[in-house]
């Protein structure tokens, strides 16, 4: 494992300096595709190994240690923030998360409460134990889901393909949306800011949902919420990634909610972006997680047109465009690192 200033690599790129290669993770890094997280999940369910410190940090390491990367992200999941404003949460075999008493009216979100973000301790628990089994080697990202994308799962009950709940209360009134999304985002800023004093060094801002809008809609029903809350990231000192899927027709609009990093998925030219917005942030992406199970000539022209393309301008951090898939082999994603530090630039 790799010792002393190359532990810098990836909070570098975040900060636009020069690295001596790219950094490199991968959304959903933990996760199944890794045996030995299947051996846990075989015996515990997603919400015991979050709620239990020694599983999360163990189940956060693993691919830090099978593949070698310049970061680690700790297992948590988007929706943790909703039990303690007084959801209910489960995930369902074969289905995904499901909220028992989804928001539908004003009262529900009168009802919401925004004081009990330390029942969420048990996270910063879990990045204080892979803090301190890292040791300063790599450092240890956290996130928090947008309140876009919370407010969705809260609304909807559970994942959408048309948002239709979600966006007749978003039309309704702005008035009932401003007092949900503001209570979002004073929860999320505390769970970050709870995670960054454990000892979290980033903080990815998943924006999962967003792509269900129009450009005009973000700008005006989203756009201010996810500033807001990245200005109060940004306060603890921890650079922010900001990340959204779907976003191809919004990239500027999203970039103008802020972050440090702007994270783009595999449906945009990254090289594109990032000259449109100027160079002004660093950028992390944007590789097809399908890209993974190709022949390994093929996903070696692809990881070197990737790193061709963002050029030797420092800020670059190697990523796919969005989350490991289940099926994925081991030794592809391992071939990915090794032909990112071997890419002579």
């Amino acid at each position: 494992m790799r010792v002393g200033p190359l532990s810098g690599r990836f909070l570098d790129a975040c900060r636009r300096r020069n690295t001596d290669v790219r950094p490199v993770w991968f959304m959903r890094q933990a996760g199944r595709y890794l045996k030995p997280y299947r051996d846990i999940r075989a015996k515990h369910g997603i919400l015991e190994i979050c709620k239990n410190p020694e599983l999360a940090a163990a189940v956060t390491l693993q691919p830090v240690e099978i593949l070698d990367v310049d970061a680690a992200i700790i297992f948590a999941d988007l929706l943790l923030p909703v039990e303690p404003m007084g959801l209910k949460l489960e995930f369902v075999a074969g289905e995904g998360p499901a909220i028992q008493n989804p928001v539908g009216a004003p009262e529900d979100i009168d009802a919401l409460s925004t004081s009990r973000t330390d029942d969420l301790g048990y996270v910063a628990e879990s990045i204080q134990l892979v803090t301190r089994s890292l040791g300063g080697r790599i450092p240890v990202i956290g996130f928090v889901g947008a309140p876009f994308t919370l407010a969705s799962y809260m609304i909807e009950g559970g994942p959408s393909r048309t948002f239709l709940k979600t966006k007749n209360l978003m039309f309704a009134g702005e008035t009932t949306w401003r007092r949900l999304m503001g209570k979002l985002v004073d929860v999320l800023g505390d769970f970050a800011s709870l995670q960054v004093g454990a000892g979290a060094r980033a903080i990815q801002v998943f924006d999962s949902w967003v792509g269900a809008l129009s450009p005009g809609d973000y700008v005006r029903y989203v756009q201010p919420y996810s500033r807001a809350l990245i200005e109060r990231i940004r306060a603890t000192g921890a650079p922010v990634i900001h990340f959204g899927t779907g976003a191809a027709g919004f990239f500027r609009e999203l970039h103008a909610a802020g972050g440090d990093v702007l994270g783009v998925d595999w449906r945009v030219n990254i090289d594109q972006v990032w000259m449109d917005i100027g160079y002004r942030a660093a950028i992390q992406g944007n590789l097809d997680p399908v890209a993974l199970f190709a022949s390994l000539p093929e996903l070696r022209a692809r990881v070197t047109d990737l790193l061709r393309r963002t050029g030797s301008r420092p800020g670059h951090i190697v990523n796919l465009g969005h989350g490991i898939l289940p099926e994925t082999p081991v030794e592809n994603v391992k071939a990915v690192v090794q032909i990112v530090r071997e890419f002579q630039r």
